[in-house]
């Protein structure tokens, strides 16, 4: 694994957030869903915002969705991001109903990126302590 010099994530509530990231690490999607209503949410937070039942689980995700919006990036706000332009940074339709947002990976920017393309999750394991989801078209 060769050195990650990008910006990672910032957890503003790692007691919310390490859940998600200790399952990226094994290279699995997870969302909470509450055990009141049943409906699935993102981002994590104390109470599901459909019900405010306080009492949510995390579940394992399909990983799979479709291309809800995106827009090409060109010209990053962060020079660590120069040599990677163009790329897509992309809402994502998940078949649980949230949206999530990350960059497409593995497509042509910007000719093969179309809106309701068919998406699968992937994770990039940037350094021993960090593995980010991404999204490619599905297989």
């Amino acid at each position: 694994m060769a050195d990650y010099e990008k910006p990672l994530p910032r957890q503003a509530d790692p007691a919310l957030t390490q859940p998600f990231w200790d399952a990226a690490k094994r290279h699995e999607l997870v969302l909470p869903r509450c055990l009141q209503c049943s409906r699935h949410f993102w981002y994590p937070r104390q109470a599901c915002p459909s019900c405010l039942s306080p009492d949510w689980e995390w579940t394992k995700a399909s990983g799979r969705g479709r291309l809800h919006t995106y827009t090409i990036v060109r010209q990053p706000q962060n020079p660590a991001f120069n040599d990677d332009v163009p790329y897509a940074y992309a809402m994502v339709q998940l078949e649980e109903g949230v949206r999530m947002i990350s960059n497409l990976v593995d497509v042509e920017v910007p000719d093969g990126v179309q809106i309701e393309m068919e998406l699968e999750v992937t994770f990039e394991d940037v350094t021993e302590e960090w593995t980010l989801p991404r999204f490619r078209p599905a297989s």
